[in-house]
Parts: structure tokens; sequence; C-alpha cells
């Protein structure tokens, strides 16, 4: 006799393979699947509350978590004829014009030198100074008197790829000036951008403005100028950099009162150095030397250089100077002296300047830079 077969029959367990084994034991327990259905529930539920919690405070907690922003740094751009700040890459390439100033009794007191960056000064002729004026930034409205040029201002003005206003000059500066290689804005040729004021007489009487000088040089494309200037302090120096400095300043020779022999007593040369400003008034045949619009001259960086000189025959014989090659030099900012060589390679390099005792180039302060240039039997002194 057939036994009755049990209609209720077992589950048959079959494992999974690998790693999800352990779910199909899970849900073959009934146990197991109370507790894993409940398990979701609980964190189902966890979940949307914290949601809940976001969405009441979602502003608060967002407002006050502290951004962290990249830093901008703004970049700085600086004239490469004074090492002067200024507004814009434009501003570094706008064109560079060098006019040729008088400096004799008869011209005194000047207009315009006080806004040059840098101020060429040597002997003309017959012991009398002349200033060849570079001007970039600073444009003054009126400059003056304008005289001739003399070929060895054509080198030291070469490099800076300057307009050279001026009216007339030497045999030699005029055969140098009109070969092609410069920006030459003779009045000769130019007259409209000059006039002859009433105030004085001729020749020391000839003046012009950069609103004319502006025109003239836009007329003739010579807008922008791209040149290196002279070597300067790094004007973005860290404080601790800074301290540096000016512990390497500390141990130069002070030299708080200069005097230059240039030629005769109406031409030599004294500056007294102001701390405050950190400037050097400048005086000449023992008066105070004025802009006669702004005032005393006080230029940052005050140079001296001895250059070879010599006569020569042009239209007469005329001064001469070996302005390639090197001499000594006395470089004087911030109160203090280093004495070295200034360095010239060619018609088109820039001046340098060496330190005799590290020989290396000595960093020029930016700022309103005189040069002169005296015979090497003349004199330098200070205190």
């Amino acid at each position: 006799m057939l036994k009755k077969r049990n209609m209720k029959e077992k589950s048959v367990f079959i494992p999974l393979p690998g790693r999800w084994s352990w779910l199909h034991q899970l849900l073959h327990d009934n146990r197991g699947v109370r507790y894993f259905v409940a398990a979701v529930a609980i964190i189902i539920a966890t979940g949307l509350g914290l949601l809940a919690m976001l969405a009441q405070y979602e502003d608060p907690i967002i407002n006050d978590i502290p951004f962290i922003t990249k830093k901008v740094v703004v970049k700085k751009f600086y004239s490469p004829l004074t090492g002067e700040e200024v507004p814009d890459e434009a501003a570094t390439k706008r064109g560079v014009t060098a006019i040729m100033i008088e400096n004799s009794p008869d011209a005194r007191p000047q207009s315009g030198i006080k806004q040059a960056g840098v101020i060429f000064e040597a002997i003309a002729e017959g012991g009398i100074t002349r200033f060849a004026c570079l001007y970039q930034q600073s444009q003054p409205g009126l400059i003056g008197p304008v005289r001739s040029l003399r070929p060895y201002y054509i080198d030291w003005i070469a490099p800076f790829d300057a307009s050279v206003a001026h009216v007339g000059g030497s045999y030699n500066a005029l055969q140098e000036i009109r070969n092609g290689s410069y920006r030459d804005i003779d009045q000769f040729f130019n007259a409209g951008a000059y006039w002859r004021a009433s105030d004085r007489y001729a020749p020391h009487n000839v003046y012009t403005n950069f609103e004319r000088l502006n025109a003239l040089n836009d007329a003739k494309g010579y807008k922008e100028s791209t040149f290196t200037g002279f070597l300067r302090r790094d004007p973005a120096l860290k404080p601790y950099q800074q301290q540096q400095q000016a512990k390497s300043d500390a141990t130069l020779p002070a030299a708080k009162a200069i005097d230059v022999s240039v030629s005769s007593t109406l031409y030599n040369v004294r500056y007294d150095y102001d701390p405050t400003s950190k400037t050097y008034a400048r005086s000449q045949g023992g008066q105070s030397h004025e802009d006669r619009e702004e005032g005393r001259l006080t230029p940052r960086v005050v140079i001296v250089i001895k250059v070879p000189m010599h006569k020569a025959f042009e239209d007469g014989y005329r001064e001469q100077m070996d302005t390639i090659g090197s001499g000594e030099a006395f470089v004087f900012q911030n109160g203090t002296v280093h004495v070295g060589t200034w360095k010239k390679d060619d018609k088109k390099s820039q001046l340098r300047f060496i330190d005799t005792t590290t020989n290396k180039d000595i960093l020029l302060e930016a700022g309103q830079t005189w040069i002169t240039a005296i015979a090497p039997e003349r004199s330098v002194s200070w205190q």
C-alpha cells in the first residue's frame, strides 16, 4: 500500500555562487527577511528626516560656510624711463621725446626740466653746459629754451628710441641725426612745433610744448618707443627684502652734500640731500637751480661720470666726448654713494653702472635721474 504523499513540500535551497550567497541565505530565512525589511525601512526614514532638517536650515548653513577664494594678483607696470609705476602696459610703450635745453645764464630759469625723467648734462661749448631732457609719462606745457645738438648727446639718447627736438646743431651732430637712424624733429624743418618767446632775446627764446610735439610725432609715426632703460631696483620687494636692502645701503659711504666741478663757477653744481623726500636739491653757480614754473630741481638719483674729452674741428673747433667705452662713475642715491665705473658698448647700448667693490651692476632707485659728464681731471666730492 502506497504511503500518503506529504503535500507540504519543503523549499529547496540552492545557494547562489560567490559574493551573493549571504543574501540568498538571508532571504531563505523568514526571520532574516523581516530583519532586512526593517533595516531598509529605518535607513529610508532616517534619510528622509535628515533631508527635512537640511531643508529648514539650507540658507544659514550655506551662508555660514567660509568660502576659500583664489587671491587675485594685479599686475603692475613700470616706466622703462624712470622705473616709476604707470597705469597700464600701453604707458610703458609711450613715445619718448628728448629735448635739448640751454643752460647759459641768459636761459635761466628754464621751463619744463622738473618733469623730465632723465637728464644728461655736459659741456656744449666754451665751458657752457647744456641738457638733453627725456620725457615719457610727464609732458609739461612749456619747455625751453631749446638749443642746438651735439654728437655725444645723440649717443646717450640713442638707446631710448626717442624723438630728438633741437634747433640745428654742430656739423657732426646734424650728419648723424639726419642719417635715417633716428627720429629727428629739428626746428629747422618743423617750425610749427616751436615758437620764439617775446620776453627773451634770440637765441635764448625758442620754446615748445607737448601739444605741438605730440602732433608732430604722431604725424611722423613716432607713437611708441621700445627700449630697455637703466637697471633699476625691484619696486615689488617684500618688507624683509627692503630691510636687507636698507642694511646694505647703510654700509655705503654717506653723501649728504655733493660738489661737482664741471667747468667754471657759473656751471659748477652742488646737491644737498633731503632724507624726507629722498631727493637732492640742486644748485649751480652758487644759487638754487629753479624750474621757472615748478620750482627747485630735486632729482631722485644723481650720477657723475668722467668722460674723456678733446676738441676736434667740425664747423669750428668743438668739444668731443668719448661716450663709447668706460670710465669712473659716482652714483648718489638715498644719501649714499656707490663708487664705480660707467660702461657703454656701442651707440645703441644702454649706459650701465658697475660697483667697483662687488663688480655688480648698481641698481638705481625709481625717479628722476640726473647724469652729469665731466672731464677726468675734474673733481667730485661729498660729505
